[in-house]
């Protein structure tokens, strides 16, 4: 197994691995080191179905089901299918994610997730250029990267986020397939309070955790001044030195931290371009920083 790190400081390609094989206790701890330090992580050259791209999650954590999937894998709810495609009456097969604004999955829950794992099957060409780019941001610099008088006021506090926020947001996009939450959804996942700086369970580190997607106000300031210092953070980290794109190629699977990044599908491709990835999300629900020692 080999470590290329990218040049931009974030993302890292992990070369000579194959996925369909057991991690050894050694590679887990090596490919569990270099998601905290290189946030986004591509094993190229992948060829895994849903039942073997779920066991290689569960060896980081517990798989969500999440609250209204749509589209999974037969027999795996765990296994999310995204895509555009459609099947033969026309109904779509996947959720296309395309275009869903910056935001840090499942910061809507109380119990929150360490990484996303996507497997590329099909991957948008055109011109022989692939679309669909997945963009992050990395949340460790940004913190870095604050004033100390920020970092002061806003130690301590928390933001309210919304799982209804961002899917509302998602709803209104045109040629949105999603209906609203039912009340079953909306109970099962209700506002949580989320603290703006968290230390990284697997660096130690602080990270900004708090993104536009998901993040209502800042709980003890008034509505005007939350609106603000939210803006204020999400401009911060809109900065393009904090900017990692992977482009897809068919095989890749791409795992990336959810805890330490932001990230954004990006909607520049058509419904007569295929796309079809496999996702799980892992959550957070080991001891990590020990594992990594």
């Amino acid at each position: 197994m080999r470590i290329a790190p990218n040049n931009s400081g974030l993302g890292a390609r992990i070369l000579d691995l194959d996925l369909l094989k057991p991690l050894s206790p050694a590679d887990f701890r090596d490919v569990l080191r270099a998601l905290g330090q290189y946030g986004v992580l591509c094993f190229p050259q992948q060829d895994l179905d849903a039942a073997q791209l779920a066991d290689y999650g569960k060896r980081f954590g517990s798989l969500e089901v999440n609250v209204a999937n749509m589209f999974f894998a037969p027999g795996f709810p765990e296994v999310m299918i995204l895509s555009n495609k459609r099947d033969a009456e026309g109904k779509p097969i996947g959720l296309n994610d395309a275009g869903q604004g910056w935001h840090t999955d499942m910061s809507y829950s109380h119990d929150i997730a360490l990484a996303n794992v996507l497997h590329a099957k099909e991957v948008p060409l055109r011109d022989g250029r692939p679309l669909g780019d997945t963009q992050f941001r990395n949340q460790h610099a940004a913190y870095d990267d604050l004033p100390a008088e920020v970092k002061e006021r806003l130690e301590g506090k928390v933001a309210i986020h919304d799982f209804q926020k961002f899917w509302d947001m998602m709803r209104i996009r045109p040629g949105s397939i999603r209906p609203p939450l039912t009340d079953a959804q909306r109970a099962k996942k209700p506002p949580v309070r989320q603290p703006i700086f968290r230390d990284h369970p697997i660096t130690g580190k602080r990270v900004l955790y708090c993104n536009p997607g998901y993040a209502m106000h800042i709980e003890g300031m008034e509505k005007d001044e939350s609106d603000a210092m939210l803006d204020y953070l999400f401009r911060h980290q809109t900065q393009a030195k904090y900017l990692h794109s992977h482009a897809w190629t068919p095989g890749d699977v791409l795992m990336w931290d959810n805890i330490g990044t932001t990230h954004n599908a990006m909607a520049d491709y058509g419904p007569d371009e295929p796309r079809f990835i496999l996702r799980v999300q892992v959550m957070a629900s080991l001891d990590y920083a020990a594992l990594a020692a």
